[in-house]
C-alpha cells in the first residue's frame, strides 16, 4: 500500500522474493498476469471485433449496468473501511468536490490528499515485517539501472513508430499511471477513466466500462483494464497499422510500463519493508490518500453510473437501473460470484436486445 502502482501483484512478487530471490519474485510477478492478461486479450478482440454484431453488442451492453453496482459496492465497503472519523470523509468529500465542480487534475487530488494527512499528524501503530531471513538485497543501482533500460527500449520503439502516435502516448501515459496512484486498481481507475475518457478521447465511457466488467468477471488482478484500454485505445487510433496489430502492440506496451515499476519497487525496497513502514509521515500520508480516493471513486461511479443509466433526452433507463440495484444486493449479500452475476446480467440484456431486433 505504501508503494505506488498496482498492489496485488506487488504483493506476489514481495512473495516469490522472500521465497527465492529475485528469480523467484520475477517467475511469482509475471505469472500473476500472464493468464489474466492473455485472457483480456482474446475478450478486447472479441468486442472490438464483434461491436458491429447485436449479438455481442447486446450481450456486453449487459455488463455495464453490473460494472455501476460493483463500483457503488467498491465505494461502500471503501467508504466503511476507510472514512473512520470526520476528518476523513472531510477529505474524501473535498476530493470529490475538485473533481466534480473544478475538474482538478488527480495527481494534486492525491498530492494534496496526501499532505494533508501529513499535516494532520494522524499516527497509527506501525505493522513490522521480519525480515531477517528474507534474501539479501541487490544493489539499488543495478536494480535502477536495469530497470531504466527495460522502461526505455519499448518507449523508444514506441516513438519511432511515428505513423501509429498512440502507441507512444500510452507509453507515457501509464508509465506515469504506474508512478502517482497507490492504493490498488480502485485507486487507479478514477485518474484513468478521467484521461483516457475525457482528456484523451481513447475510447467511450460504454467502453471503459465493459472493460472494467471484464476484468472483474475474469480471473486475474482488476487492474489489468488498463490493457484493456490500451487495446481498444491502439485499436481505434491504428495510424498506419493493422488495428488487431495496434491493438496488440498497444496492450502489450500498456501492460508492460504498468507492472514494470512493480518490480523495481519490491527490488528496491523490500529488504527495508519493515523499517519503510515505521515511517510516520509516510503512513499518514497514505491515510491522506486512501481518504480522497474514496471521494473520486464516488465520482468516478456517478460519472459512469450517468453514461450508463441515462437516456440521450435525459430520461432515466429504469431496466438498467433496476438490474444495477438488484446486482448491488446480489454482490452486497454474496449470494452469487461475481461472473456468475455478469452473465445473467448479460444474458437478461442481451435477451432484451435480441427480442427488440427481432421485432
Amino acid at each position: 500500500m505504501l508503494l505506488p502502482g498496482p498492489e496485488a501483484q506487488q504483493l506476489a512478487t514481495y512473495i516469490g522474493w522472500s521465497m527465492h530471490g529475485v528469480r523467484g519474485g520475477l517467475l511469482a510477478g509475471i505469472l500473476f498476469v500472464l493468464p489474466s492478461a492473455l485472457l483480456l486479450w482474446a475478450l478486447a478482440w472479441l468486442t472490438m471485433a464483434g461491436a458491429s454484431s447485436g449479438v455481442v453488442a447486446g450481450a456486453f451492453e449487459g455488463i455495464q449496468p453490473a460494472v455501476v453496482a460493483l463500483l457503488a459496492g467498491a465505494v461502500w465497503r471503501m467508504g466503511r473501511r476507510n472514512l473512520t472519523g470526520p476528518g476523513a470523509g472531510a477529505l474524501a468529500l473535498a476530493a470529490f468536490g475538485a473533481l466534480l465542480f473544478f475538474n482538478v487534475p488527480f495527481p494534486a487530488v492525491i498530492a494534496a490528499a496526501a499532505l494533508v494527512g501529513v499535516i494532520s499528524g494522524r499516527r497509527g501503530t506501525p505493522e513490522t515485517v521480519n525480515t531477517q531471513t528474507a534474501p539479501r538485497s541487490i544493489p539499488w543501482v543495478r536494480v535502477l539501472l536495469v530497470g531504466a533500460i527495460l522502461w526505455i527500449v519499448p518507449l523508444g520503439l514506441a516513438a519511432l513508430a511515428k505513423e501509429t502516435p498512440v502507441l507512444f502516448d500510452l507509453g507515457v501515459f501509464f508509465s506515469k499511471v504506474a508512478v502517482v496512484t497507490f492504493g490498488g486498481a480502485y485507486a487507479i481507475l478514477p485518474y484513468v477513466a478521467q484521461e483516457a475518457v475525457s482528456a484523451w478521447h481513447w475510447l467511450t465511457p460504454a467502453q471503459m466500462m465493459t472493460g472494467l466488467g471484464l476484468a472483474e468477471s475474469t480471473p486475474g488482478p482488476l487492474i489489468m483494464v488498463l490493457q484493456y484500454v490500451g487495446f481498444v485505445a491502439a485499436w481505434q487510433h491504428p495510424g498506419a497499422l493493422n488495428p488487431l496489430a495496434a491493438a496488440t502492440l498497444g496492450a502489450l506496451l500498456t501492460t508492460w510500463v504498468t507492472f514494470l515499476p512493480g518490480f523495481v519497487w519490491i527490488f528496491l525496497f523490500a529488504p527495508s519493508l519493515d523499517r519503510i513502514q515505521s515511517i510516520s509521515p509516510l503512513r499518514q500520508a497514505l491515510w491522506g490518500v486512501t481518504a480522497a480516493v474514496t471521494g473520486l471513486m464516488l465520482h468516478l461511479t456517478l460519472q459512469f453510473g450517468a453514461a450508463v443509466l441515462r437516456m440521450p433526452d435525459g430520461g432515466i433507463r429504469w431496466p438498467m437501473l433496476a438490474l444495477a440495484a438488484g446486482f448491488f444486493v446480489v454482490l452486497e449479500k454474496g449470494w452469487v460470484p461475481v461472473p456468475l452475476g455478469m452473465i445473467v446480467a448479460g444474458g437478461l440484456v442481451w435477451w432484451d436486445f435480441m427480442a427488440g431486433f427481432k421485432r
